[in-house]
């Protein structure tokens, strides 16, 4: 659990040659936490929901919305996460809609602007960089907050250290450039 900010999956355990009937025994003394099957918290670590989500979709990387908020260019803690993920990754998380909205896209395409953020609980985890969540905001604008997309372009605009040549560069991989430029030209 040091090791691991707090968090043990059963499958660790067996590997350190630590039986589940000792995890089971901690968990009712309340030494650890069971967040669900397989896997426990520390008792006196705090659970850090961006943390655990990442733990547990390995694979996904916090954006849209999100990412927005990782970025600073919204104030709104998500109340659903939203996640890309490779097409064809499956992930237990998909089932639960009310709290996690995926996006999926082409392999080559995932890992383009991923950047480490560290959450307000100084975990580590995965989400994309300014220009990519504007790029990936302005193509999904439709199934999210158009309000607060539009608010967090026009912070975009503003604040210092935005990269436009990075933004465009990523506007043509995803076929967005026209779409950015308006954007960019009605909001400066």
């Amino acid at each position: 659990m040091n090791n691991n900010n707090g968090i043990l999956t059963s499958k660790d355990a067996r590997k350190l040659g630590i039986d589940n009937k000792v995890l089971q025994r901690m968990h009712k003394s309340g030494e650890i936490e069971r967040l669900e099957h397989g896997i426990y918290i520390d008792s006196d670590q705090v659970e850090d929901d961006y943390f655990l989500t990442q733990y547990r979709c390995k694979r996904g990387i916090f954006s849209h919305e999100t990412a927005l908020f990782f970025n600073d260019l919204s104030d709104r803690t998500p109340l659903q996460l939203m996640l890309t993920i490779p097409s064809g990754y499956n992930s237990r998380l998909l089932k639960d809609k009310q709290r996690y909205k995926f996006f999926y896209i082409k392999e080559e395409l995932h890992s383009i602007g991923k950047i480490t953020i560290t959450t307000a609980f100084g975990n580590k985890v995965y989400a994309y960089d300014k220009e990519r969540t504007i790029c990936d905001c302005l193509k999904k604008i439709e199934s999210l907050d158009a309000d607060l997309v539009l608010d967090a372009i026009k912070k975009y605009m503003r604040k210092p250290g935005s990269d436009f040549a990075k933004l465009l560069e990523y506007a043509e991989i995803f076929n967005l450039r026209d779409l950015v430029r308006q954007y960019m030209e009605v909001l400066s």
